[in-house]
């Protein structure tokens, strides 16, 4: 009887433990588009997933770290910019994905924004974060980014870096990325330049959640050895 409830404890424990291997965070990309005008030229945006790296939309990828989605968008072809001796006057770029969670809810998340503006280049920028459980907004925000053309504007590199909590921590959310770039009707090809070079997100899970799972495993084990 006692070896037949060690060996039921150390499958179950084997059981647990695979679980939480082969558990995470499931990442569906729907969508990862730009367009250019004039032409409404579609660009395929490519993309990874903690470091898996992907053509273009869709795409499905389960990770057991934490989940980080970067769009490549200097990496396109043709790259997401407008005006710097392009002919393109204004641009799109969306991404658009699901993330899914067997092991803890997401709390926030670290954003990384990278371009480049010169004079009267400016790029738009909104996101937006849904719980696809209850279709709350979990996040909504929007920010600018212009060249020295506008008052209170400068040319260059820029790069945003920074944590964003949730309203409220989920484990099934939808987020949404749109990006519009433009010269604001400055002469093309020109020096006015909007330029999207990076977009990048890391999720952060609720601590909660994996320190419970890790007690919970730490349990099984030392009963286990107990059990020996």
């Amino acid at each position: 009887m006692m070896r037949r409830l060690k060996l039921f404890g150390t499958a179950l424990y084997v059981a647990v433990a695979a679980h939480a291997l082969a558990s995470g965070w499931t990442v569906n990309v729907t969508v990862s588009q730009g367009h250019l005008n004039p032409g409404n030229v579609s660009v395929n945006v490519p993309f990874t997933i903690d470091g898996h790296f992907f053509s273009g939309a869709p795409a499905t990828w389960t990770v057991n770290v934490l989940p980080k989605i970067t769009f490549l968008t200097a990496a396109s072809a043709p790259p997401i910019t407008v005006g710097d001796g392009t002919f393109f006057a204004n641009g799109t770029f969306t991404g658009t994905y699901t993330i899914t969670s067997s092991k803890a809810p997401l709390t926030g998340f670290n954003f990384v924004v990278s371009g480049f503006v010169q004079d009267y280049g400016q790029i738009f920028w909104s996101k937006k974060v849904v719980d696809l459980n209850t279709n709350q907004v979990l996040f909504l925000g929007t920010w600018v980014f212009s060249g020295d053309g506008y008052v209170g504007g400068a040319d260059g590199t820029f790069q945003k870096n920074g944590f964003f909590p949730l309203t409220t921590p989920s484990d099934n959310i939808l987020v949404i990325e749109t990006f519009f770039l433009h010269i604001d009707g400055a002469a093309y090809p020109g020096p006015s330049t909007a330029s999207l070079l990076l977009v990048e997100q890391d999720w952060v899970p609720e601590p909660a959640s994996l320190l419970a799972l890790g007690v919970g495993l730490g349990g099984l084990l030392l009963r286990r050895r107990r059990a020996k």
